[in-house]
């Protein structure tokens, strides 16, 4: 990997966090206790608290947070559910907790929006894995 692009290796941030969390088993990113200290107890991090430091962290990087909060991650995983793992609808909708019913479209408003920008695929690619 290039060094101008070794500060987002994902592996790396990985590896970095399970030495400094000192984690050897249990949920990966814990409840935050008083002072940002670490549960000691085997609790996940709230969806809370995971909002309100990716919301700090858009902050320290001069990036509004307004417009941004946990759906972006549950539309994300959606798409990439769909397109690159080419799961069905109905396991899509048990994963995101949304209704197999079907009758609020709700999937939907999660794989396509105005504001997306999908790669063009020829006709004749449909059914070609990538």
């Amino acid at each position: 990997m290039p060094e101008q692009y070794q500060h987002i290796c994902v592996v790396r941030a990985f590896a970095q966090w399970i030495l400094i969390s000192e984690l050897k088993e249990g949920y990966l990113f814990r409840k935050i206790r008083a002072n940002d200290r670490l549960a000691k107890e085997n609790e996940p991090m709230t969806s809370e608290q995971f909002l309100e430091m990716f919301r700090n962290n858009l902050l320290d990087i001069g990036v509004d947070f307004v417009p941004y909060g946990t759906h972006s991650f549950r539309r994300g995983g959606c798409q990439w559910l769909s397109v690159e793992r080419r799961w069905p609808l109905r396991q899509i909708c048990e994963w995101g907790g949304w209704s197999q019913e079907f009758t609020h479209l709700t999937i939907v408003k999660y794989l396509i929006s105005w504001n997306d920008n999908p790669h063009h695929v020829d006709r004749d690619d449909f059914f070609n894995m990538h």
